[in-house]
C-alpha cells in the first residue's frame, strides 16, 4: 500500500474529497466504519441513535475493543461527523474529550494523522475505505476512461491478465488514514487540517491514479 498526498488543505476541501471518494463508477464496495462514541455527538438521525444504543448496552463495554461499537455509515454521514469535530464551535470537541476522560482513555500527545501512531491507536474512532472493481470487470464502454489511462490497448490486458494470474487476486483500494480522538480533537484548526491529508491505495497505480484524479476533479480540487 502506498501514500498519495493530496491537494486537501481546508476542513471543507477534506469533506467534499471524503464525499467524492464514495460516489463514482469504479466503487465496487465500501467500509465506512464511526465508533459509537463520536456517532453519538451526531444530532438526531439513525446513526447517533444506534450509538446511544450500544453506548447505554451493559453487555457492551464502551472502552473496549468491541467490533459492536463500530457501525457502518455513509460518505455522507461520514462528512457531517467529522464537519461537527473540525468545525469552529467546540462542543463536539469537548463532549468528546469528556467521553475519553470518563472512560479513562488516554489521548496521545503526539501529531494528528501520524502513520506512526496508527498500531497502538486506541479506539479507532473512524476506519473508512472504498474497494474498486477489478480490472476484468471494467466494461469497454461504462469505464472506458480507465482503459484508455494505460494508453495502449496491450498494456491495460497485460495489468488485467496479471490481476487474473494472482493468487490470491489483488484488490484495488483507497483508504483514508486511521482516524483516533487525536485526530479528531486536534486534527483542524480555524477551518484547516493541521497536516497534509494522505489517501492510501493500493493495486494496480495506473488504475487508482487515474480514479483519483476523477475524484478529485469531482470534488473540485484538480
Amino acid at each position: 500500500m502506498f501514500g498519495r498526498e493530496l491537494p486537501v488543505t481546508t476542513v471543507d476541501e477534506a469533506l467534499r474529497l471524503i464525499r467524492a471518494l464514495g460516489k463514482h463508477r469504479y466503487v465496487a464496495s465500501r467500509g465506512i466504519h464511526v465508533h459509537a462514541l463520536i456517532a453519538a455527538l451526531g444530532g438526531e438521525s439513525d446513526l447517533s441513535r444506534w450509538a446511544r444504543d450500544v453506548l447505554g448496552n451493559p453487555d457492551i463495554d464502551p472502552a473496549s475493543r468491541d467490533e459492536r461499537l463500530m457501525h457502518q455509515a455513509s460518505e455522507d454521514e461520514l462528512a457531517e461527523l467529522l464537519g461537527g469535530f473540525w468545525g469552529v464551535d467546540p462542543t463536539r470537541r469537548e463532549k468528546l474529550r469528556a467521553a475519553l476522560d470518563n472512560l479513562e482513555l488516554p489521548v496521545s500527545e503526539g501529531a494528528p494523522f501520524d502513520e506512526a501512531e496508527e498500531e497502538d491507536m486506541h479506539p479507532v474512532l473512524v476506519d473508512a475505505g472504498w474497494e474498486l472493481l477489478p480490472l476484468r470487470e471494467l466494461d469497454a464502454t461504462r469505464h472506458r476512461g480507465a482503459i484508455e489511462a494505460f494508453g495502449e490497448p496491450i498494456l491495460f490486458e497485460s495489468a488485467r491478465f496479471e490481476e487474473e494470474s494472482a493468487v490470491p487476486p489483488p484488490a484495488s483500494l483507497q483508504e483514508l488514514p486511521a482516524l483516533g480522538a487525536v485526530e479528531l480533537l486536534r486534527g483542524a484548526e480555524g477551518g484547516m487540517l493541521k497536516e497534509a491529508f494522505v489517501l492510501w491505495c493500493e493495486g494496480n497505480e495506473t488504475y487508482l491514479d487515474y480514479v483519483t484524479r476523477g475524484v478529485l476533479r469531482a470534488a473540485k480540487l484538480a
